[in-house]
């Protein structure tokens, strides 16, 4: 029998909305409640793992090591309170640059996370502010919950996740 996870969007979940992409470490908001929200999702015996779209990339706004610099400033701001995320997954791809199997709404990410971490999809949810999110998580058969962005993190898996 696998595990349970809950699978996380970054921007609009994990960080604020901006409207633009965001790769900037100024720019770079963590929303409150979030390290909370993670340890409750590790209290409950699930992973924390997310899956993000960042087509910046493709479209030469900013790079790979754009990207891991807020990542590593995401792991240290979660640490810091005794929080940590189990994995995190980017797409670099762009859809006006060629197709991949990567971008949500595709399920890769996803396919690569459940293999991992032996996750059983039935015990799994995804939580994004993109019917794109909830279509990825469909597409391997988990259950999707798509919120407002910036909602509170903590709230939204007490209501839906962790009872």
């Amino acid at each position: 029998m696998g595990q349970g996870a809950v699978f996380l969007d970054r921007d609009g979940v994990l960080n604020r909305e901006r409207g633009a992409h965001t790769w900037r470490l100024e720019d770079f908001e963590v929303l409150p409640g979030v390290a909370e929200a993670v340890n409750a999702i590790h209290a409950a015996g699930m992973r924390a793992i997310v899956i993000t779209n960042q087509s910046g990339i493709a479209l030469g706004l900013y790079s790979h090591a754009d990207v891991a610099k807020v990542h590593a400033y995401l792991h240290r701001h979660l640490a810091q309170q005794g929080a940590e995320l189990d994995a995190v997954y980017y797409c670099p791809h762009h859809p006006d640059h060629g197709r991949c199997l990567c971008r949500k709404p595709a399920g890769l990410l996803f396919e690569r996370a459940i293999a991992r971490f032996s996750i059983d999809p039935a015990l799994a949810v995804m939580v994004g502010d993109k019917p794109r999110d909830i279509e990825a998580a469909a597409s391997v058969g988990i259950h999707g919950i798509l919120v407002t962005a910036n909602a509170p993190l903590l709230d939204i898996l007490k209501n839906e996740v962790i009872n």
